[in-house]
């Protein structure tokens, strides 16, 4: 990244998760969640500085005792993406990075490929991540889909399988749209300003905001898979790869 672009990483970090309870504090291999967020970001040589932003004191503490620079921000906030808008108030930034505090086996060349658009194309505005999925995974709600045009920029997020394969004579290639982004200061500023759109509120994806505004978003692909973890299960899966990573 240039040296007149500076870069920060904000870690949204909620404890009042529904589908699992504390999931940010959580120990995984004896150390909680977002502890592994942090460290794995801190990798990253493009991110000037790294830090997380929660509305629970008991996460503040927990990251203060663990030195992780850490602000505190409103409760109100219906999205990661505005609790990014308040931080932004207060640090300095060219370039804001959202990472997930659920995402504790990011890499950091993610997070390189993320910040690649903003080095290249000076009209890039937002960036985000796909990986390559079966058509089995598609049809999960639960994971979004990303289409884009030749040249990379996102058409649609959606959480049905898209595109639809109608003949089903030729093998279709689908995307999961992978929840890191990158925003330019001004563009942040302008997602907060706009109302909710109706595409959005449909499919409860916040990123169609941006295309229902013909504000284009970059999407990279990676080749690797992270956990997200929502489930006792995946906080058992991330503990056990971690073991044998470590092994």
């Amino acid at each position: 990244m240039t040296n007149r672009l500076r870069v920060l990483g904000v870690i949204p970090a909620r404890l009042n998760s529904t589908r699992l309870p504390r999931k940010v504090l959580r120990t995984i291999c004896g150390r909680p969640m977002v502890q592994h967020v942090y460290e794995r970001c801190r990798r990253c040589a493009k991110l000037d500085e790294v830090l997380v932003a929660t509305d629970s004191d008991e996460v503040a503490a927990v990251c203060r005792q663990l030195r992780i620079p850490v602000e505190m921000t409103s409760p109100a906030h219906p999205s990661g993406t505005d609790r990014l808008f308040e931080v932004m108030g207060r640090r300095d930034g060219d370039i804001y990075v959202n990472i997930q505090g659920d995402e504790p086996l990011v890499d950091p060349s993610q997070l390189d490929a993320l910040l690649e658009p903003f080095e290249a194309e000076q009209q890039t505005q937002v960036s985000t991540l796909r990986i390559a999925i079966t058509a089995q995974e598609a049809r999960n709600p639960n994971v979004v889909k990303v289409v884009c045009d030749a040249r990379g920029n996102a058409l649609y997020f959606s959480r049905a399988p898209i595109p639809f394969d109608r003949d089903g004579k030729e093998p279709v290639q689908y995307f999961k749209h992978m929840g890191l982004y990158a925003y330019r200061r001004s563009v942040l500023k302008m997602f907060h300003s706009l109302p909710p759109s109706k595409l959005e509120m449909a499919e409860r994806l916040e990123q169609l905001r941006f295309l229902d505004n013909g504000i284009r978003i970059r999407v990279l692909q990676t080749t690797i898979a992270t956990v997200g973890v929502d489930t006792e299960d995946d906080l058992q899966a991330v503990e056990q790869m971690l073991t044998r990573a470590a092994a």
